[in-house]
């Protein structure tokens, strides 16, 4: 019986112990590391797009953005309509939009080599690091939205 209540001690010791030294990350921080993480690769994907038009001829834009595979995701305009929208559906949002280019991005990963472009290798390497990028906002953003409920969990 002793040896029990050692153990259970012992137990509760090292419980209070990590409640004690370990601190949970405040959501205001885990928010600007998205953000810093979505800035990143907003700067990739724009060199990955500089280097891609220096060799090939320039994109033309479809007109109508309902051509684009995300134009179904109610996204604001601006900052002004971002800020009237409620934090978990900007969440929902920006997960939605995150996944929903994680399929082409796999397609390009797997076609850069092939690609006529003198600068195969360095435009390889970006999207690699544009698919780890992805990954770990995503990561971060899974975190975030199980903090913030059940509707920031939503994909759409």
């Amino acid at each position: 019986m002793a040896l029990g209540r050692t153990s259970g001690s012992s137990v509760f010791i090292t419980v209070l112990y990590m409640l004690a030294t370990c601190r949970a990350v405040p959501i205001s921080d885990l928010l600007d590391r998205a953000s810093q993480r979505s800035d990143k690769l907003h700067s990739l994907s724009t060199m990955l797009i500089r280097d891609m038009d220096s060799h090939f001829p320039p994109r033309v834009f479809m007109e109508r953005p309902s051509m684009c595979h995300t134009s179904v995701l109610p996204t604001p305009n601006d900052k002004e309509q971002a800020l009237l929208v409620p934090e978990p559906a900007l969440m929902s949002l920006a997960r939605s939009l995150l996944q929903a280019w994680a399929e082409p991005l796999s397609i390009l990963s797997s076609n850069a080599n092939t690609l006529p472009h003198p600068a195969k290798s360095s435009i390889s390497s970006r999207i690699q690091e544009l698919q780890e990028y992805s990954k770990s906002l995503g990561d971060g953003l899974d975190i975030l939205s199980g903090k913030m409920g059940p509707d920031a969990q939503v994909i759409s």
